[in-house]
Order: structure tokens, then C-alpha cells, then sequence
């Protein structure tokens, strides 16, 4: 990013630490400044005072529906930011979700779904694409 302008705030929460470092260090490494959280009560507490540009989230954490939950507290706090929920549900399991029609996005909160492994390339689209709008 050019230093004229302000790094978009970026929450990333997953219990995966070796992957919450990787994409840390990915997405400073274009830019952005970036958040972490380790779970969803660590991400529920910073969002009480922290108010991203864009959180990425992971589905299964400390509870099976934790991204759900964190979604939805998101979206209740600022209805406008954008979430891209990273899953590896349907490896794990073969159930398969998106987000990508409206009806889809009601109940799950999120904008966009990616599943795991998430290239870089793919969520940085992603990301670009959901801060302009």
C-alpha cells in the first residue's frame, strides 16, 4: 500500500495458531494491518472495542458452531463489515455450504466461504473485491 493511505484493519481468528501466524504475516506482508484472535471468546472481547475493516473467520473453533456465532456478532455490531468465513468443514465432514446467495447469507453471516486450504491469492480477491463494495 502506498503510505499516503490508512492499512485496512483486518481481524483474523482461528485456533489454528501455526495458520492465524501464516495469514498475519501474508496479509502485513500486502499491506494490511492485522488482528488476531484465537477463539471466539477472544474475538467477541476485542470486538467490544476494535472495530475491523474486514474479519475472516474459521467456522469450527472452541465449539462446532463457533464461526456461526462470531458471524452472527459481527454482523450485529456493524451490519456493513465484511466476513469471509475459511472452513475445512467440508473436508472434515463432506457437509458442504456457501454464502453465496442472499437467503445463504441471512442465516450464516458471512459474505464470502472459502474452504481450506485457503490460497492467498484467492482470500486477498476475495478481500479486495468485498472492501471497494
Amino acid at each position: 500500500m502506498s503510505e499516503n493511505k490508512i492499512a485496512k484493519k483486518i481481524m483474523v481468528v482461528d485456533d489454528d495458531v501455526d495458520l492465524l501466524l501464516q495469514l498475519k504475516m501474508q496479509l502485513e506482508a500486502v499491506g494490511y494491518d492485522v488482528t488476531t484472535a484465537e477463539s471466539v471468546s477472544e474475538a467477541e472481547k476485542l470486538i467490544e472495542t476494535y472495530a475491523p475493516d474486514l474479519a475472516i473467520v474459521d467456522l469450527m473453533m472452541e465449539r462446532m458452531d463457533g464461526g456461526f456465532v462470531l458471524c452472527y456478532h459481527i454482523k450485529r455490531k456493524d451490519p456493513k463489515t465484511p466476513v469471509i468465513m475459511v472452513t475445512g468443514v467440508t473436508a472434515d465432514t463432506g457437509f458442504e455450504f456457501d454464502s453465496a446467495t442472499d437467503e445463504e447469507r441471512s442465516w450464516l453471516k458471512a459474505d464470502v466461504t472459502l474452504a481450506k486450504p485457503v490460497r492467498i491469492e484467492q482470500l486477498t480477491r476475495e478481500m479486495t473485491r468485498l472492501l471497494k463494495g
